[in-house]
Formats: C-alpha cells, structure tokens, sequence
C-alpha cells in the first residue's frame, strides 16, 4: 500500500509550532513528514505526544534553515541524522531519512538518503511506519493502515532481523500492542520475540526501565504481560518470580477505587513479595532513590495490613505517613485475591480520608522536668511514650497524657535501675 490512500485528521498540522517546522522544511528540492507515534495516534484519535518529524535535507541544512528563521537547533544525535529544533518552547526531533546499505550481522549500517519507502521499511513497526505530509496525506508504504484498522502490532520485515537491530524492540513489542493492539500478540512477533530473548541481558537497566513503567500503565498491560510471563521473558527482565494474579487484581483495585494507573504501585504487585525483590527490581531497572523507597516500604510485611480493626489501622497510618499506608494497603489488597473482602479495603485505604492522626503531644521538656537529662535516655523514653500513647489510641486530654509520662518515665527507671 503506498501513497495518498487516507487523510488523517491533525488540526495541529494547520497551526502552531508543528505547522511552522514542516513549513520551515518543505520547499527548495527538499520534504519533511510527520513520523511515528504521532501519526499513529492521530489515525487512532488518541492524544499526541512527541511530533517527530523526517526530512530529506540534510543535518547542516536543516540547521541553516532553523538558524535562518532564529529557531533554536539542537544537535542531540547529529551523528545519526538528528537534530532538534526548539519553537515556541516545543522540542521536535528532526531526523535525515536513513536506508539500510549493509544488512548483515547484528546491526544494519545505514547512510542518509532520499527514499521515503526505503526509510519506512527499516523502522521497527507497521503501525510506526507511516508518515503524514503537512496538507494530511498518509503515506504508508508497510502496511501501517490495515495494522492500525486490525489493533495489530508487527514488525515490519523479517521480525527476527528488526529484533537483532535492537532488543530493546522486544520490550517495545509488547508495550505497543499494550498500548494500541486487540486480542493476543501477533503470532510471528511474539515467537521471534521469545526466541530472540537472550539478546535482552545486553540492553541497559536505563532503556529497560522506560519501557516496563510505560507497559505497567498501558490499557492492555495485563494481556502483554502474561505472554510475556508464558514466553520466559519477564524472569528474563525482572530476575525473579512475578505474579500476574496479583498484577491483575491491582489493576481491578485501582479502577475500583477510580485511581489512575501507577506504574510503581503496578510494578511491586507483579514482582514484590519481600523488601529483597524491591532491591533485585531496583538493581536491574536502575530505578530512582523515591522508586527503590516505594517498592522497599510495600514490600515490608504488608501481610499485617489484612484483617486490622480501626485501632490497628490508624496506628499503621501514624507510623507510615498516607501515601505509604495506600501503597501498602492495595499491595496487600491484590495479594489478598479471590478471598478479598472489598469493603474491608475499600474502608481501611479510606481512612485518611475520615481521621488525620494528630502529632505526638508529649516533648523532650515533660521528661526533662521528670529528671531526664538530655542524651540517648531522653530519647529512648520518649519512644516508650510514644509507643504507649499508640497504644492508648491517641489520647488528648491533660491528664491522660500526664499519666501516660509518669507511667513511662518510672518504667523506663525501673527497666534500667534509675
């Protein structure tokens, strides 16, 4: 399929910064298309992300151009055709079309060139294949637009070539059909995916990283990572033992609650069980210090969150703060599964909602008057107090907490003969 066959419908084709770069670039012997997610997204009427752009000039006269209309060009990959031009506070990568000259051996060795059809069939997918000129036409020259029309995701080409391009392609794979594809994987992808599985220990935990939390969060996260599961590639990726069920149920957890997916909380219900997995994930994913913290907190004895009365609840809401109590408490409403009572998690993750905990009233200046001189005792006895006034359930009154301080001052006496 090749050509002016649909039109797609890109307001933002017409006006704005995007207009005025392919404007910029069409014209004098040379031509500019949109590429990629965009054009895909625009035919599916989902919302745009990053407009990426391909041109037949070449890196220098792309920057001579934008210098010459005062926009800012950024040399981000030049080496491999890319520069980006910066309008109106918008990044567009502006990438030289490519073709394949060598195709033997793990990478293709490719130059810059003028082929439209020949840039489309080395990239990685159908359904990112296509390109769109500035007056809307679609040009699809791989079968794009019977993929897009099917929700089906295939490589483009021989399946087991475009994987040894770049196994991160693997990964991409299932994250795409996750994001846009309909029923199970496409069949001659998801076999050269499995049998390409080895080539995903070269990849960096970096790129890996970015391609599991955008599947954690995709409309179809759970189909694509059960294949991934049933195909061997998700112990290939993560290293450990995962737990689809689990997955699935925070997935039904969060919609019941009207949550918006959160690739974190996703991830440890798929792959935590213990604080020990939290530090294998981070390892292998090179997650951030608040990623590591979040997975770590979840994974601590979130089996003690099940079955708690109200007293117990809001002394674990005291002791972890809301936002870790929440993640634990749906970690341990998916691992809870088909015996989950929903009421009873539906009420505990609520209650930040019905009872803020109050601060400690009791200071350092109560033990003080009660002999205490500053130093490790005063803060071991303050920790007894604070541990008696949880236990208490929270006390206010003047006499209570009165109580509570002489109780705790004469048993820390007696324990260590004061």
């Amino acid at each position: 399929m090749t050509g002016a066959v649909v039109r797609a419908d890109a307001p933002w084709l017409h006006g704005g910064p995007a207009a005025k770069v392919l404007a910029l670039l069409n014209g004098g012997g040379e031509e500019a298309r949109v590429v990629g997610g965009a054009v895909r997204n625009a035919l599916l009427r989902l919302p745009i992300g990053d407009v990426d752009i391909a041109t037949t000039a070449l890196p220098d006269e792309v920057v001579r151009r934008a210098k010459s209309a005062g926009i800012k060009a950024v040399p981000t990959g030049i080496e491999h055709g890319t520069v980006t031009l910066v309008l109106d506070g918008h990044g567009f990568e502006v990438t030289t079309l490519r073709e394949d000259v060598e195709t033997f051996g793990r990478k293709a060795k490719v130059a810059f060139g003028r082929d439209w059809v020949r840039d489309a069939q080395r990239r990685d997918f159908t359904v990112n294949g296509l390109s769109l000129s500035p007056d809307g036409t679609v040009h699809d020259y791989v079968g794009g637009l019977d993929d897009i029309a099917a929700r089906r995701v295939r490589f483009i080409g021989d399946p087991d070539q475009r994987i040894a391009e770049d196994y991160l392609r693997i990964l991409r794979f299932f994250r795409i059909h996750a994001a846009y594809g309909a029923g199970a994987p496409e069949r001659d992808g998801l076999l050269a995916c499995i049998r390409g599985g080895g080539g995903l220990a070269t990849l960096s935990a970096e790129r890996m990283r970015m391609e599991i939390l955008k599947l954690m969060v995709a409309d179809g996260a759970l189909a694509s990572v059960v294949a991934m599961a049933d195909g061997g590639l998700l112990l290939k990726v993560l290293g450990g033992v995962t737990y689809p069920g689990t997955f699935a149920a925070m997935i039904d957890a969060e919609a019941a609650l009207g949550l918006e997916p959160d690739p974190v909380r996703r991830l440890a219900a798929l792959a935590v069980a213990v604080t020990e997995d939290a530090k294998r994930l981070t390892q292998r994913l090179r997650l951030s210090n608040a990623e590591n913290k979040r997975l770590d907190s979840m994974g601590h004895r979130w089996w003690r969150l099940s079955g708690m009365d109200d007293a117990t609840a809001r002394r674990r809401l005291y002791r972890l703060g809301e936002a870790r109590f929440h993640d634990r408490m749906m970690l341990a409403w998916g691992r809870a599964g088909s015996r989950a009572d929903p009421s009873y998690w539906r009420e505990r993750i609520a209650l930040p909602q019905r009872w803020r905990a109050p601060a400690f009233p009791l200071k350092a200046a109560d033990f003080i008057a009660r002999g205490f001189a500053a130093g490790p005792a005063l803060g071991h006895v303050l920790t007894l107090a604070e541990d008696a006034w949880l236990a208490a359930d929270f006390p206010l009154d003047a006499d209570r907490l009165q109580a509570i301080a002489d109780q705790t001052a004469a048993r820390f006496a007696r324990d260590h003969l004061l």
